[in-house]
Order: structure tokens, then sequence, then C-alpha cells
């Protein structure tokens, strides 16, 4: 019989005592805001040195469970969906940068996910929905010849049209969606003559929506993303044949 030769390796101490303090909170024995013990408390209590205990609490902190101010005991953090999200983002954008894959996922998931959003919003909106979303589209027109400003005002509009749902899980997963991928076609809006078609598809979503039509403005939000899509890979994935003018 062939044994792999695969090496079994030493747990850092730290990982033990950081399972042993997610146990703690995730039971529910500490509440948002309660504080844990002293470094010297947990020290004697898991028989391990200083560096252990503070490595374990940074990675808590990291991971937006616990809160650590200078000169007091951490703190268990309160629940936040915005914090979830902010953790994920540097983690996601390097995937999305290392996997041509994993980004056409993601930008397909968005698009399913805002032509929901989408129909939800034309079924709930109010007059000062569309007041709101109107007067976004007239800075957005007036910031054409300023990219990045364009690019803010952009994603403006597609999270009003989140907030609309009235559920905040919903508006922060439109942000989080939006700023995970700003960088990828922050380029494509920036390209003379995009911004004048973004502002068409925009107003074309939003006159769906103000006229209470769900499967209208679903449909305009589609055909507004996948275009942004294909015009990224037609740009990234093959330019040579761009170049010759083939799509």
């Amino acid at each position: 019989m062939t044994i792999e030769r695969a090496p079994i390796r030493r747990r850092k101490l730290s990982h033990d005592v950081e399972e042993r303090l997610l146990d703690i909170v995730e039971r529910g024995d500490l509440k948002p805001g309660d504080t844990l013990p002293s470094e010297r408390q947990l020290m004697e209590a898991y028989g391990v040195g200083r560096p252990a205990i503070r490595e374990a609490l940074q990675n808590l902190q990291r991971m937006g469970l616990i809160e650590i101010r200078h000169g007091e005991r951490p703190r268990v953090a309160a629940p936040s969906i915005d914090g979830v999200f902010g953790q994920l983002g540097k983690t996601v954008r390097h995937m999305l940068s290392h996997s041509e894959s994993n980004l056409k996922h993601l930008k397909e998931a968005r698009a399913t996910f805002e032509m929901e959003m989408a129909r939800i919003a034309a079924q709930q909106r109010t007059a000062p929905d569309i007041a709101m979303m109107e007067a976004i589209l007239r800075r957005q027109a007036e910031a054409t010849s300023e990219h990045q400003r364009f690019l803010t005002y952009d994603g403006e509009f597609h999270v009003a049209i989140a907030r609309i749902s009235g559920n905040p899980i919903f508006v922060s997963l439109c942000e989080a969606l939006f700023d995970w991928l700003a960088h990828f076609h922050i380029d494509l809006v920036s390209r003379p003559g995009l911004e004048a078609l973004t502002l068409e598809e925009h107003r074309e979503i939003l006159a769906a929506i103000a006229r209470g039509e769900p499967e209208a403005a679903a449909k305009a939000m589609g055909d507004h993303l996948y275009r942004a899509n294909r015009l990224y890979h037609q740009k990234h994935l093959h330019p040579a044949r761009q170049a010759a003018g083939s799509s």
C-alpha cells in the first residue's frame, strides 16, 4: 500500500483560542455590546501566551464579530449587513480580478437581482421615489464629462431602485455588488458615446417604473445590464476581434 506524503501540520494556538471565542459568541453567551474577558483572563483560562490571544482577537475583529478599542476590553460587535459585505469586499475583488468565470457569474447574478428590484420598484414606487430618481438622472446627465462622478450617480440610481423595496438587505446587497463590480466597468461608462446610452437606458427603466409596469421595468433593467456585460466581454476577451470590427 502506498501512503501519500502529506505531513500533518500543527495548528496555531491562536486558531484554538479563536474557535473557543467563536463558540462563546455563537452560543449567545455574550450579546452585542458585551465585553469579552480581558487578555489576562483569557491567557489564564486557556493556558496560552498573550500573542496567541491577540492574534485570535484580531482575526475576530477582521471578521467583524468583535470591536477592539484602545484601552478597553474587546466587545461583541452589533450585527450589521453593511459590515458583513464590507468585510467581504477585498476578498471578492481579489477573486474577480483573477477569475473571468467568477466575474461572469457575479455579473449574471447581479442582473437577475436588479431585474427583480426593478420589478418590485414598479409595484411599490411613490411620487417622491420617482422625483428622487429623476433628480439623480439630472445630476448624472450633468456629469457626463466627469467619469468618476458619472459612475457615482450610476450607482446611486441603481441603489435608489433597491431602496423602494423597503428591505435594507436589498439595499446593502445592491451597494456591495456595485462596489465590487465598479472596477470592471468604469472604463466602459467612460468610453465616448456610452454615457449617453447609459442615460437613455436609465430613463427607460425609470419610465417603466413610473408607469407601474413591473415586467417592462425588469426587461429594461435586464437589457441595460446585459448590454454592459456584453461590451465588457467584447472589450476584454476579444480585443483583436473588436479592433477588426467583429462582434
